[in-house]
């Protein structure tokens, strides 16, 4: 800790914590003390941690090789694209490192889309709230001015809209909008799901102003809301043009995607986009093997969620502090109406990770393999902790 302060950039406010392995649901500290990991490295550990089978791979592929570049082709990531295709019902897949690259990707389709037809077709429509990366394009794009201000002017022609307001979404849209971009469970904006309605209405508009609609599922997607991705817990299912996403899908490893139409890939030509380390061998084998183990855990995810919500609630219904809990599958929130940092750090102190976002609402981001008797375990913590809330 000492080393980081004096050689870092201080730009994050660290948790007085060092930790230093991890097995199962479980992390240890430099003590040998352990936690629960109910926020697994913000979604990233969706199989806990030292997973057996993803272990296994990443010792034989980093054998073999680990990087080749996209010059040349390797075994693995014509089948992972295929694969987030037939998850996605989507045509096409770019491989980046990040979230936060993917957006960029798709925002750079959507304006090629627009100024394909006209010049002036290169806004985009955002939601107030949400989050999207933090590189310029991403940015600005996030509608929460709190992350935007220090950097400004940012890139221009974004319109931010209210969550769920249909009517001012209608008025957003005009012949200059190339595409729109929406959560649809917004991450650390609190964990605030959008209605179908809404999904509906901004399909209808995209559609109307041959505009592309993308789904960024960088929190909300790869299994964790209990489905591939979100926009599938709908019915009938609303189809983006465009699908970003990343976070669990090799499980540590960097790896984003994209997965578009054929509509919406056609806007990228040759030499428009690229990347060095996107979709090496190491990070699309392992991907691979977790969306293999991704397909049984599925209904597990619904259940286990499910049963996680109805603690909450169970436990919001004892405390009048606690204004809602919100979430999908294993993408879960407490609104609170008092602040939650200190409670994050005395649950650390009780053994349990998790964090706080928008500064009221604990987040959980727990591993896909989490049982009902470590659910218990960490309800049990929250309310011997909301019991000392004043």
């Amino acid at each position: 800790m000492d080393l980081e302060r004096e050689y870092l950039l201080q730009n994050y406010a660290r948790y007085p914590l060092v930790l230093t392995r991890g097995k199962g649901i479980y992390a240890y500290d430099v003590e040998g003390r352990r936690y629960l990991d109910f926020i697994t490295g913000i979604g990233v550990n969706a199989l806990g941690h030292a997973h057996p089978r993803i272990v296994k791979v990443i010792r034989e592929q980093a054998g073999k090789m680990i990087h080749s570049s996209n010059l040349y082709y390797h075994p693995y990531q014509g089948p992972l694209a295929k694969r987030l295709v037939e998850m996605s019902g989507l045509a096409r897949v770019f491989f980046s490192n990040t979230g936060t690259e993917s957006v960029e990707g798709a925002l750079k389709m959507a304006k090629a889309h627009g100024r394909a037809i006209d010049a002036e077709k290169y806004e985009i429509i955002s939601l107030e709230n949400s989050f999207h990366g933090r590189s310029l394009g991403a940015l600005s794009v996030t509608g929460q001015p709190k992350y935007r201000q220090d950097f400004e002017p940012l890139v221009p022609g974004v319109r931010f809209v209210p969550p769920n307001d249909i009517a001012a979404l209608e008025a957003a849209f005009t012949a200059r909008t190339a595409g729109m971009i929406v959560e649809l469970i917004q991450g650390e904006g609190g964990i605030y799901p959008l209605t179908h309605e809404y999904a509906a209405k901004a399909r209808e508009l995209a559609d109307r102003h041959n505009a592309l609609l993308i789904a960024d599922e960088t929190q909300c997607g790869v299994g964790r809301p209990g489905t591939y991705f979100a926009y599938q817990r709908s019915t009938p299912v609303i189809l983006p043009d465009v699908v970003v996403a990343a976070k669990p899908v090799a499980c540590g490893i960097p790896l984003g995607f994209i997965i578009a139409n054929d509509r919406a890939a056609a806007a990228i030509k040759p030499g428009m986009h690229g990347t060095t380390f996107g979709g090496g061998p190491l990070a699309c084998r392992v991907a691979l093997e977790f969306l293999d183990i991704l397909d049984g855990l599925l209904p597990h995810i619904q259940e286990a969620g499910g049963y996680f919500h109805l603690q909450l609630n169970e436990l919001a219904r004892k405390h009048g502090f606690v204004k809602e809990v919100r979430g999908f599958g294993l993408m879960l929130g407490m609104e609170l109406t008092v602040p939650g940092k200190q409670l994050v750090l005395d649950a650390m102190k009780e053994g349990l990770l998790m964090n706080c976002t928008h500064d009221t609402v604990l987040r959980f981001l727990p591993p896909y393999t989490v049982t009902e008797k470590e659910i218990d375990q960490a309800v049990k913590v929250l309310g011997k902790l909301f019991a000392k809330v004043k």
